[in-house]
């Protein structure tokens, strides 16, 4: 039986494990929540999960916040990449399909 789902993409990681793996403090990780640059899932109990994807996001946006990006950019240069995958994607499909516009 395949696995739909790579590990890197299970949320199953802790703030304060996330805190270590990224050297941000809780407070750090919790205002990029706030900015929308990070969406952790939430347990029943609303205790924050994070999988291996968001450690990875959580220590290029402390990278880009190091050399100076403010996090309206972050946040603004990762909307332009998800519409160019989009026309991307979008093409491809056309393509396959030989669809047009």
């Amino acid at each position: 039986m395949a696995v739909s789902t790579s590990y890197k993409n299970k949320k199953v990681i802790g703030i304060g494990i996330t805190s270590e793996l990224t050297g941000l403090s809780e407070r750090q990780i919790r205002y990029y929540e706030e900015r929308k640059l990070i969406q952790p899932d939430r347990s029943k109990g609303g205790t924050r999960k994070y999988s291996f994807e968001d450690v990875e996001r959580l220590v290029d946006i402390a990278n880009k916040m190091e050399d100076g990006m403010q996090t309206f950019e972050i946040r603004k240069e990762e909307m332009k990449q998800s519409d160019v995958r989009n026309k991307m994607l979008r093409g491809q499909l056309n393509a396959a399909f030989k669809m047009r516009k």
